[in-house]
């Protein structure tokens, strides 16, 4: 619990400073249904990606989710499995094309697409 705290304070700190300093343009993802057989919970999700870090926040507690990402190709960059309200930082190691699919223990999918430049 203490890890997860101290990784919250630590993203809303460097978001909190890059604001202030005009140095972080995040650039929101949209994140939509994609596959949905309840209630839509599109509203508690957040992505943006800055530069190659891409940021995915979970406003309020959905479970667990998986975490996929693929590229253009359809090829597989990461896979995780998290407890929300937690948030997720990855690297994106190289320009391009992506999805991002997070899926609900339920089976309920939502995705959004961003791209990467160099």
């Amino acid at each position: 619990m203490k890890k997860k705290l101290f990784l919250i304070i630590c993203l809303l700190g460097t978001l909190g400073w890059g604001t202030a300093s005009n140095i972080i343009s995040n650039d929101g993802i949209t994140i939509r249904a994609s596959h949905l057989g309840g209630v839509d919970k599109s509203s508690s999700i957040s992505a943006s990606i800055d530069g190659h870090n891409l940021t995915v926040n979970f406003l309020s507690d959905i479970g667990h989710v998986w975490i996929k990402i693929t590229d253009e190709a359809g090829v597989t960059l990461e896979i995780e499995y998290i407890e929300t309200p937690t948030g997720y930082l990855y690297y994106m190691p190289s320009a391009g094309h992506y999805v991002l699919v997070i899926t609900l223990s339920d089976g309920d999918e939502y995705e959004g697409e961003f791209d990467v430049t160099e």
